[in-house]
C-alpha cells in the first residue's frame, strides 16, 4: 500500500481523442482492385497525442495550434520517431496474396489473417484489367512497360481466368467431405497467388508512414499501390498537419550526399560568383522559399549558406 504525503494527486478526466473523419469512416469499406477493399476498424490518438508525448505534457496545453503544427513539421523534419508511436490505426484488409506477400514484409505492424487451414477459400481472384497489363521491363527487372493491343488483352485475360477456373475447380474437387476430402492446409498448394485474402493490419502513425513512403511511391507495384493511396487519403483525414509534413518532407522531398551538397555549394558559388574566401554567405533572394516558419526558412539557409563546405 502506498503512502501519499500531503494532498493525494488528482488528475482530469480523461476523454477519448475523436476525429470526426475518421468516425465516419468507421466500418465503411473503400473498394481497391476488383475485389479488394480497406476497411478503418479504429484508431487511437490524433495529432495533439503526437504533441502531447512530444512535450511530455498533460491535457492539451497552453501553445497555439499553429504552434502545434511547428512541432509536428519539427519532428517530422529531425526525424524523431517515438511521438508518432503514440497514435495508432486498425484496418480491415482485402487483397490478393501476391500483394499480401509483399505488404507483409513491413514487419512494424500486428496482423492477423483469414486462415487456409481453418477456412474454405472463396473463388475471388485478381483479374488485371487490360490497362494494367504490360511487358516485362527491360531495364528494372521488378517493372513493367509497354502495352498490348485489344486482342492481345483478351488472350491473356481469358488464359488467366482460365487458369484460376482450373485451379479453383480441383481445390474444390479436393476438399470435398464427400470425396477425397482433402485436408485444407493441403488442398490450398493449388490455389494461386492472385486469390484474395484478408486481414486485420493494426500499426502506429511511425511505421504506417515509412510504410507509405515505400508503397505509394510511383516506383511500388501498381496494385500495392492502390491500396496505399486509399490508406494516404485515411491518414490525411486523421492528421491533417502530419501529413503535410510527411508529404513535404518524405514524399515529395529528396536526400543529398555529401558529394551532392559539395557539388550544389559548389554550383551556386560559381553562380553567384562568390569567392572561396568569402566564408559563409547569406542565401540570395532567389533561393528564398515561402510557405515554411521562420525555423525552417533558417535550417534551409543554413545547410546551403556555407558554399565553402
Amino acid at each position: 500500500m502506498n503512502d501519499f504525503e500531503g494532498e493525494v494527486p488528482r488528475f482530469e478526466a480523461i476523454e477519448r481523442p475523436s476525429v470526426p473523419a475518421m468516425d465516419s469512416r468507421l466500418g465503411v469499406p473503400e473498394y481497391v482492385l476488383d475485389h479488394g477493399f480497406v476497411r478503418l476498424i479504429d484508431y487511437m490518438g490524433d495529432e495533439a497525442a503526437i504533441v502531447q508525448a512530444a512535450r511530455v505534457s498533460y491535457g492539451k496545453g497552453t501553445e497555439a495550434v499553429s504552434k502545434d503544427r511547428g512541432l509536428l513539421r519539427y519532428l517530422m523534419r529531425h526525424w524523431h520517431t517515438t511521438p508518432f508511436e503514440m497514435c495508432e490505426i486498425k484496418l480491415h484488409v482485402k487483397l490478393p496474396v501476391f500483394v499480401a506477400r509483399q505488404w507483409i514484409r513491413h514487419r512494424t505492424a500486428s496482423v492477423n489473417e483469414y486462415s487456409a487451414r481453418y477456412s474454405i477459400m472463396r473463388s475471388e481472384f485478381h483479374l488485371p484489367s487490360p490497362d494494367e497489363l504490360a511487358q516485362q521491363s527491360t531495364t528494372n527487372k521488378q517493372g513493367r512497360e509497354g502495352g498490348y493491343d485489344a486482342d492481345d488483352c483478351k488472350v491473356i485475360r481469358r488464359g488467366m481466368a482460365r487458369a484460376y477456373d482450373s485451379a479453383y475447380t480441383t481445390y474444390a474437387d479436393l476438399i470435398d467431405e464427400d470425396d477425397l476430402n482433402l485436408a485444407r492446409e493441403t488442398a490450398r498448394e493449388v490455389l494461386p497467388m492472385s486469390i484474395y485474402t484478408e486481414w486485420y493490419w493494426k500499426v502506429n502513425a511511425h511505421n504506417l508512414l515509412h510504410f507509405l513512403r515505400l508503397r505509394a511511391d510511383p516506383h511500388a507495384q501498381k496494385e500495392i499501390r492502390a491500396y496505399a493511396d486509399v490508406i494516404c487519403r485515411i491518414v490525411e483525414e486523421w492528421m491533417p498537419n502530419v501529413w503535410e509534413a510527411f508529404v513535404d518532407y518524405r514524399m515529395e522531398a529528396h536526400t543529398f550526399s555529401r558529394q551532392e551538397m559539395e557539388s550544389l555549394r559548389t554550383y551556386l558559388r560559381e553562380l553567384y560568383e562568390y569567392a572561396d574566401e568569402v566564408g559563409p554567405v547569406s542565401i540570395p533572394p532567389s533561393l528564398c522559399i515561402d510557405g515554411v516558419s521562420d525555423r525552417e526558412r533558417v535550417a534551409f539557409h543554413e545547410a546551403l549558406g556555407n558554399f565553402n563546405g
